[in-house]
């Protein structure tokens, strides 16, 4: 019985691959793109915040019907962005904060 529950479907694991190049292709793809036109200011400015955007457009609305677990975190998150200016630290100090307010409330 363990077995079988340790074993690997072969579809899925196709699925899951296949599902991993198409997002390699994609991130790829559009490098490559980018990289053979000449980009204006404002379109360079609108790529590098590209990221900021979308983890907001994600995590807004879960902000907004979150308690006070998610406020908590999202203000840990807001002092970190501050301090360090690193979208990712402020993200990994956000989940671990949620999950610590969490576990405390």
């Amino acid at each position: 019985m363990i077995s079988d529950a340790l074993s690997l479907d072969p579809l899925v694991v196709g699925v899951v691959l296949a599902m991993a190049a198409v997002t390699v292709l994609t991130k790829v793809g559009g490098i490559w793109i980018v990289r053979r036109f000449e980009l204006s200011e404002r379109l360079e400015a609108g790529l590098n915040v590209l990221p900021g955007a979308i983890v907001i457009a994600v995590l807004g609305p879960e902000l907004v019907n979150g308690g006070p677990a998610e406020w908590g975190a999202a203000a840990v998150v807001l002092v970190v962005m501050w301090r360090t200016e690193s979208i990712l630290l402020a993200l990994c100090a956000g989940v671990l904060s949620v999950v610590g307010f969490r576990a405390l409330l």
